[in-house]
């Protein structure tokens, strides 16, 4: 089977930094083809009509990865309003600008201070995608309803 608009693909993945080639992130993920905004678009294009054990590399710009940094994101708190047991890596979740819930990054606790960046990791940075497809598999109806791939490395009810 081909990778194509309704198809569950499995994908073994690894992430670097596309100026040095620093590793920055590998694993597995599970994603449903076919726009549903599940992978990068661009990485999405490449995979298409690939099957199992074909590989891709995408070299993806800022905008094409987590988009640019956004310093509005970025905070400081006082310690005093920190919920206990979070720590420098850990993450919590506050209101972002739009009022809307934002996941915030602990990055530094200085002295009566916390540091919060609720952009992504990786923001502002060109990314190389390259990724070994493990598993095609035509999804299930379930899956095109919730829009996403359920089990093994995709998302858990």
């Amino acid at each position: 089977m081909h990778i194509a608009p309704d198809t569950a693909v499995t994908l073994s993945f690894r992430i670097t930094d596309a100026a040095t080639g620093k590793p920055l992130d590998a694993g597995h993920v599970a994603y449903l083809h076919g726009g549903y905004d599940n992978i990068f678009p661009k990485v999405e294009a490449a995979l298409a009509g690939l099957g199992v054990g074909q590989t891709a590399s995408v070299e993806l710009a800022v905008d094409d990865a987590f988009g640019p940094r956004d310093e509005s994101l970025v905070r400081t708190i006082p310690k005093s309003e920190f919920p206990p047991g979070v720590k420098v890596g850990g993450q919590l979740q506050g209101p972002g600008a739009d009022g809307r819930p934002q996941v915030f990054h602990v990055v530094k606790i200085k002295g009566p201070e916390v540091h919060l960046d609720g952009n992504h990791p990786l923001a502002g940075r060109a990314l190389r995608f390259d990724c070994k497809v493990t598993e095609v598999r035509a999804a299930n109806a379930e899956e095109i309803a919730h829009r996403h791939v359920h089990g093994g490395h995709g998302h858990h009810h």
